[in-house]
């Protein structure tokens, strides 16, 4: 597979979703309804996912999909696969925070090589090009042409002076608790997978995630911290963050720049 094809279909498959979405965000309403595990869905979940699957599974028929919104596919293995979150953060679109965006990756043998995260309400979007450098793109997004770009990079952190990033729907008191080990400067909330941005253009040093999580929602924002220079380990042993488990349910895990002390469980 042509790196750049992907890149194109990847980036255009989520600005594509993305103006989907901000159609149904900017109507008077919306409805909300519960999954089976309770958690929140819209209909810009689901018609974000139809653009975005329509898009990839014509592309590339070969390759294994995996989305959120379709409960079929999460029992797939497979080495090689794309997978999706169409809406992350649907509570911070739920109650028009802003803070959600559309996550699109490759994971390849364990390791989310390529990804593409846009923040549709922030007008941010961030992606790995072709060689694997991650870039945040501006201008107005055009589908055809990229606007500039310009290279991401992780901070240089100071373990005396830490800019620490975690959720804004999902803090914890065991979140706070690990928090509290470290000589934090800054404190940001932010929800969905721009922490994993906000950590690779070097806004913050450090993003701890002690709670559930699914690969859907952070293959794409791995993707783009590792093409910056960034990290993700699990949390309890610091070992390496791998991608393609059983049901594609995440541990805890701690996404940072390195040269960051991090701290034992």
């Amino acid at each position: 597979m042509d790196n750049e094809e992907l890149m194109k279909v990847l980036r255009r498959a989520a600005i594509e979703g993305g103006r989907k979405i901000m159609e149904i965000y900017e109507a008077d309403d919306f409805d909300v309804r519960a999954k089976s595990d309770d958690s929140p869905v819209t209909a810009a979940d689901e018609a974000a996912d139809a653009i975005i699957s329509e898009h990839l599974r014509a592309a590339f028929p070969d390759i294994a999909l995996v989305t959120e919104e379709q409960a079929d596919s999460h029992d797939q293995t497979a080495d090689r696969f794309l997978i999706v979150d169409p809406l992350d953060g649907t509570k911070e679109f739920i109650q028009r925070r802003g803070d959600f965006t559309v996550n699109i990756a490759l994971v390849e043998n364990g390791t989310p090589v390529f990804g593409v995260v846009y923040a549709p309400a922030k007008e941010r979007l961030f992606y790995t090009r072709p060689d694997g450098q991650s870039v945040e793109e501006t201008g107005d997004f055009d589908l055809e042409t990229p606007g500039p770009t310009t290279e991401i990079h992780v901070s240089q952190p100071e373990n005396g002076a830490l800019r620490v990033v975690a959720s804004k729907s999902h803090r914890d008191a065991a979140t706070d608790a690990y928090i509290g080990k470290y000589a934090c400067a800054d404190m940001k909330s932010a929800g969905s997978s721009l922490k994993f941005c906000l950590v690779a253009t070097g806004e913050a040093d450090l993003y701890p995630r002690l709670g559930r999580t699914m690969e859907w929602d952070t293959a794409a924002g791995d993707a783009v911290l590792r093409g910056a220079g960034g990290q993700m380990v699990r949390f309890d042993d610091h070992a390496p963050f791998t991608y393609g488990k059983d049901g594609f349910a995440n541990v805890f895990f701690i996404a940072y720049a390195p040269g960051v002390d991090l701290k034992p469980a």
